[in-house]
């Protein structure tokens, strides 16, 4: 038995969902646990070749037990696609692939939940099955990059039959987790020899018994870092037994004069109490969430951090997630850098992509899908970035509370190239440094469109562009090599065109909108309506652009960006085929009748799925209670 799985063992109440795959770089194990108690915990594998996941749970369930695992839009319980475990009163397991409906659950005619096995040693149930990324039946959940809402539930058996069993009945139990479950595979881990770590750790804290805490702590670097290193690598340190409670992390510089003292506070990230002089620590150094991996940078280039310019002082964000409220957690976690003071053959660099941070934008309340888009224009890569471009290899998307959608695309002289990152479910609370299966490079005159998508139905009043949690963002963090002096390349609404847009909202549509009044009290004024909200669309859509195309100083590039022209796309990029026909047919050499749907029972498997016949290439990293 591996580690993990004597942990598991441990646990009393551990449910475990593993995933497996075929193929050289396909045998990595992920993991993200699926409760904030850490007794449910989810490993996967990715099966690029063939677009598979193949399943595997272990769980500490009572006997008869259905236990019900899939994924949803935005984490909701219903509706979702599940594949479901279940005992009906003969004692017969069976697994089959569901939809939900107004809570309850519908059984699907054709499964996709394939290849299924089922064992149960002593109290602990496993079982395992296989299923495509894409089936293309329209119940069933597409499995994208970017973030996948997992979610489960459980409750007790047996049943006379699946087909109408409520997910939110009373005894059921059932949780959500995020997690980016099309990894790339295709990361060579090695550091350098000469190679040394540092921790940035939080302090034993006590965690607020409340449902979200962002908690901060200003460290100071050691005096090592008076020599320039790179960062090479990266990665999370838990503490043991807390996993279902941080859910991301973050590590910034604080961003001062390099013999300026930022003060080393530790508390609450948004307390009146927070020094002002911290609000420094903002540059991005490492980002990490629940079920990422070591970020690990390509062997061409790394992280510059420390030197005779560098102000020692970082701050480690951490979102602790506490749905229990339970006043007794204490936590020590943090990030731990890798850093070699033998420099790579380029400086990694950052750039900022998406829109200005403004209240010049604004997302109007009541909208189940608003859009913003930033623009990097052609003219600003032309004077920013030399001739050999740069080679984007990682992608932090961000927005706040109502961001669902983010997406960057890349066009060179009006056609488009295959974008640069897109998650349809993003959610601000998972918030990962991702690196891109490709490098993508970016050449001077090319074009950079970051388009947010919101939801704001939840808000009773207009959302303002800004820095505070409430306001809202639309960024895209790349992180490329060489490093160039291009650092922000962001747009917003030109400032014309805003003030002709409030003049006519007084002029025309009765609004007591005017030059009287600030850009924010402006849109705070508006009685918002649908069609109010579809003509600030067409606005932002129409209007040219304020541009911020800013050197590493700050300072803009040389030349009047006031009122920019935005980027259009003359030659679109065509959507991605789905093959759906070849699966129909595949589909229908497999039909079988539900009746069927019991899998074999191993009674003798002690581990994870070589046990079962899958062969060789399913070599486990970690083995379950046996």
């Amino acid at each position: 038995m591996g580690l993990l799985g004597r942990l598991l063992w441990t646990l009393g109440t551990a449910c475990v969902v593993t995933v497996g795959a075929t193929g050289a770089a396909d045998q990595q194990v992920f993991s993200v646990p699926l409760d904030a108690s850490g007794s449910c915990t989810m490993f996967w594998r990715v099966d690029y070749a063939r677009r598979t996941l193949q399943v595997e749970i272990h769980a500490v369930l009572p006997e008869r037990a259905w236990f019900a695992v899939g994924f949803s839009d935005y984490g909701e319980p219903s509706p979702a696609d599940y594949c479901v475990l279940w005992q009906d009163w003969r004692g017969r397991t069976r697994l089959q692939d569901s939809w939900a409906e107004g809570g309850r659950l519908r059984v699907e005619g054709r499964q996709h939940c394939k290849d299924f096995r089922h064992t149960r040693v002593g109290n602990v149930t496993k079982f395992t099955y296989s299923r495509l990324f894409d089936t293309c039946d329209p119940h069933d959940y597409v499995i994208e990059d970017g973030t996948t809402h997992v979610v489960w539930a459980t409750g007790a058996g047996p049943l006379f039959r699946l087909d109408g069993v409520s997910l939110l009945g009373e005894g059921t139990r059932r949780g959500m987790q995020r997690a980016q479950l099309l990894k790339n595979t295709n990361v060579d881990e090695g550091v350098p020899a000469d190679a040394w770590t540092l921790d940035v750790r939080a302090a034993r804290v006590q965690v607020p018994a409340v449902d979200t805490t962002y908690w901060c702590h200003v460290a100071k670097v050691p005096r090592q870092l008076a020599r320039k290193h790179h960062v090479v690598k990266y990665e999370a340190t838990v503490q043991h037994g807390n996993e279902g409670l941080v859910h991301h992390m973050e590590v910034f510089h604080c961003e001062a004069p390099v013999k300026e003292q930022v003060p080393l506070y530790r508390g609450p990230c948004f307390a009146a109490t927070r020094p002002d002089a911290t609000k420094v620590c903002k540059r991005v150094l490492a980002a990490w969430a629940m079920g990422a991996k070591p970020f690990v940078y390509p062997k061409e280039a790394g992280l510059p951090i420390g030197g005779a310019e560098f102000n020692p002082y970082i701050m480690l964000e951490v979102h602790y997630n506490n749905p229990e409220n339970k006043s007794d957690w204490v936590d020590s976690s943090g990030i731990r850098l890798t850093l070699s003071p033998t420099l790579r053959p380029h400086d990694g660099g950052v750039m900022e992509l998406g829109l200005e941070y403004t209240d010049k934008m604004a997302i109007p309340p009541g909208q189940p899908r608003f859009q913003l888009t930033g623009f990097c224009i052609a003219e600003c890569t032309e004077v920013g970035i030399p001739v050999g471009g740069v080679r984007v290899f990682g992608s932090q998307l961000h927005t706040h509370l109502t961001g669902v959608r983010v997406v960057t695309k890349h066009v060179r002289g009006g056609r488009e190239l295959p974008e640069l990152n897109r998650d349809n479910h993003y959610s601000t609370h998972f918030q990962e440094i991702r690196r891109l299966k490709r490098h993508v490079q970016v050449l001077p005159g090319d074009a950079l469109i970051t388009t947010c998508t919101y939801d704001s139905r939840p808000r009773p009043n207009v959302t303002l562009g800004g820095h505070a949690i409430t306001d809202e963002m639309c960024v895209n963090y790349i992180h490329y090599f060489p490093k160039v002096d291009l650092e922000v390349c962001k747009s917003s609404v030109s400032d014309a065109s805003l003030q002709a847009y409030f003049r006519l909202l007084h002029e025309l549509d009765g609004q007591a909108t005017g030059p009287h009044l600030g850009v924010s009290d402006n849109y705070k004024t508006v009685d918002w309506t649908p069609v109010r909200a579809h003509v600030l669309s067409s606005l932002y859509a129409e209007s040219p652009l304020a541009m911020q195309c800013n050197r590493s100083s700050g300072a803009r590039f040389p030349g009047d960006w006031s009122a920019m022209p935005s980027t259009s796309i003359l030659q679109p990029l065509p959507a991605p085929g789905r093959h759906c026909a070849n699966l129909h047919h595949q589909d229908h050499d497999h039909d079988h009748d539900l009746d069927d749907d019991a899998g074999p029972e191993h009674p003798d498997a002690g581990g994870l799925m070589e046990d079962w016949g899958q062969g060789d290439t399913m070599k486990w990293e970690t083995n379950g209670p046996n």
